[in-house]
This record gives C-alpha cells, sequence and structure tokens, in this order.
C-alpha cells in the first residue's frame, strides 16, 4: 500500500498572501475512501448541501475569507436547520444574482468556518501527515542565476522530508497534483522527473518515491481540497520565532487554526553526511535559489 501526497500551492498568484507556499497533505490508500466518503458528510453537515451543485469549489480562500468571518460573527450561533436553510437561500440568491438577506451571509460565514474545523478534524481521524515549503512571496533569483531547469531548494526540501516519511513508514509514495496550466505542469513535471533520474539524491529517494505525479481537478479531488486549507492556513498562521518572518498574519489563524497544522506536521528524523538529525513537515526558506547551508 502506499501514501498519496495531495498537492496545491498557495501565494504564488503574488496578490495579497504573505508568502508563496508549496505542498500538501498525505493520506494512506487505505484511509482514502473513507475520508471522502466523511468529507461529503461533513460537507452536508456544515451547509445542508452539496456545493458543487451550486458551481461552488471548497478552498481555504473561501471557507476563512475575512468576509466570511465577519458574516459569522455578525450572529449568535444558529442551529443547524437554520444555518441550513440560510445557505440554501443564499446560493439560490447568488445564481439569481440578487442580493441575500443578512441572516442568510450569517449562515453560510458560520457554515464555512465549521466545515474548516470539519477538515482538520477529519485529517487528524484518517492519521493525515501535513508537508509544506515556504518561501518569501515574490522571491527572484539572481540575475547571474545558473539552474533554471532545476528544482528549486524548496522544492527539494519537500522531497527530502516525504522521503523521510515514507522511509520510517516502509511504504511506497504518490503525488496527487492540482492540474492548473498544462504548460506549467509540464514544466514541473520535466524539472522533478530530471531530479530523480539525474541526481544520486533523487535516484535513491526513488525506492519509496514514485516519480510520476497524478493530476487531478481540485473541484473534484477532497484530498485537493483539504490540502489548498491546510496551505492557506499556513500562508496567514503559521510561524515560528527561528524564522525571523516579518510579514503579516491574520491573528484568528494564527490562534485557530495554526496549531492544528502543527500537530498534523510530520515529525521524524532525518540524516546528512553521516548526521541525524530532527525534521519537520513544514519548514520555511528564506532564499530559494542558494546552495544548501552546511
Amino acid at each position: 500500500m502506499s501514501w498519496l501526497l495531495f498537492m496545491d500551492e498557495s501565494g504564488h498568484d503574488h496578490r495579497n498572501m504573505p508568502m508563496e507556499v508549496r505542498g500538501g497533505v498525505a493520506i494512506h490508500a487505505s484511509r482514502i475512501w473513507d475520508f471522502v466518503r466523511d468529507f461529503h458528510q461533513a460537507e452536508l453537515d456544515c451547509f445542508g448541501v452539496r456545493l458543487a451543485e451550486y458551481s461552488k469549489e471548497i478552498k481555504g480562500s473561501k471557507l476563512l475569507d475575512l468576509k466570511r468571518v465577519k458574516w459569522a460573527d455578525a450572529s449568535a450561533t444558529l442551529d443547524a436547520n437554520i444555518r441550513h436553510n440560510g445557505v440554501r437561500r443564499f446560493l439560490t440568491k447568488g445564481l439569481q444574482k440578487e442580493n441575500p438577506a443578512a441572516r442568510d451571509f450569517a449562515a453560510y460565514g458560520q457554515a464555512s468556518i465549521l466545515m474548516a474545523h470539519a477538515i482538520f478534524d477529519l485529517l487528524h481521524k484518517h492519521n493525515a501527515k501535513i508537508f509544506a515549503s515556504l518561501i518569501p512571496c515574490g522571491a527572484k533569483p539572481p540575475k547571474d542565476y545558473q539552474y533554471p531547469h532545476f528544482l528549486r531548494k524548496d522544492h527539494i526540501f519537500l522531497q527530502e522530508r516525504f522521503f523521510y516519511f515514507l522511509e520510517m513508514e516502509q511504504q511506497h509514495g504518490l503525488f496527487v497534483m492540482d492540474q492548473t496550466e498544462k504548460a506549467n505542469d509540464r514544466r514541473f513535471v520535466r524539472k522533478l522527473q530530471d531530479y530523480y533520474l539525474k541526481t544520486a539524491a533523487g535516484r535513491h529517494r526513488t525506492r519509496w518515491i514514485v516519480p510520476a505525479p497524478l493530476f487531478v481537478d481540485s473541484e473534484m479531488s477532497p484530498g485537493v481540497q483539504a490540502a489548498d486549507l491546510c496551505l492557506y492556513c499556513i500562508n496567514w498562521g503559521f510561524r515560528l520565532p527561528e524564522w525571523s518572518f516579518t510579514g503579516p498574519q491574520r491573528d484568528d489563524i494564527a490562534t485557530g487554526f495554526a496549531p492544528r497544522c502543527h500537530a498534523l506536521q510530520f515529525s521524524g528524523d532525518g540524516y546528512r553526511d553521516g548526521k541525524t538529525f530532527k525534521t519537520y513537515g513544514i519548514f520555511y526558506v528564506p532564499d530559494p535559489y542558494t546552495a544548501r547551508d552546511k
């Protein structure tokens, strides 16, 4: 059996996110169908409907957008029936290009927050592990950068952490990636496969990692949707003092969701140059274009 690492990215459009984050959630193959069923049930429990029926997708930027938090806080906690009816009215009005009532905004906001927490509950229930690399938003290579066709340092570190985890589990791993623009996907796959074919470290890591990613539509993959939520929360709220990162953060995510990411991240032993050290699934790379620190 294998672990599937459902992958996405956050902040790469360079609009309003504090960092660029790539990574995702690893779920064991034996747990995926149960996770998918539980995910859809949680959606019904929170919203009372399947959002896809209204052309809506579950994403971190949708569930935890500041507007939705504001809507949720505008009312006392609604019971399930009132919340479900309000969500239906909210979504129906949206399709009809009409303005929902204030109580319906509150219902949709509260359902969104509940769904975000429910996804983290499910990731914990199904023993998922988070892997994520963070770099400063808009980090650019130096003018004399000579390796544009190679994986960046942060991408290599992500492969490294996933390998340590798989080696510890003695199980194989596959990448399941959100399908974006085909040319970009091809470029990344080419870099990925070159790493596993042309470097000693990459060839060694094919012992457990299968470097042939599967691409899926995120709208139809609860695993990728869960990854999107985790990366959004990491981007806005996960910080460690030793990172010395001074960019913005959202306090509601830092207190309400970052600890949940911390609890789910991989933690284990890594090794290099004959030395063993503690390593974690979530890590920050201040400069992804310089050589690895000794």
